[in-house]
């Protein structure tokens, strides 16, 4: 009998492990969203963190809670550095193009100050063109 007991409780266990949850409890409800196209929590961005929580009664707006100017603030902050790094990028491509373009002029320069055939080996060049 307590063998019988100890395999139910071992195979209890082990059955059991496999439908036990690890994930995170921030987690939660994650695929869901990301399904519904909202954000990866609930507190990303939406009408529950991008609005006030209350106006008043004639229809004013709230003032801006804290969070609220802090996240606004966080994404001005945000797309003012990708607006710089996007010029960053498009500066360094443009001094890229110039250097490419200058190495190819230095190329030609040092070609152009090659010997040149003259006589025969000229007349050759020439019927091969």
């Amino acid at each position: 009998m307590a063998a019988s007991l100890r395999t139910l409780c071992f195979s209890v266990l082990r059955h059991g492990r496999r439908q036990l949850n690890t994930t995170c409890t921030t987690q939660a409800g994650q695929k869901w969203r990301k399904e519904n196209g909202l954000s990866r929590s609930g507190s990303e961005f939406g009408p529950l963190t991008d609005l006030p929580d209350w106006s008043f009664a004639d229809g004013r707006p709230a003032p801006p809670l804290k969070g609220h100017l802090r996240r606004r603030q966080e994404r001005e902050d945000l797309a003012r550095r990708i607006v710089m790094l996007s010029l960053e990028v498009d500066r360094g491509m443009e001094m890229w193009a110039q250097k490419q373009e200058e190495a190819k002029l230095l190329e030609e320069e040092r070609k152009s100050k090659f010997l040149k055939p003259k006589g025969r080996l000229l007349m050759k060049k020439d019927l091969k063109s």
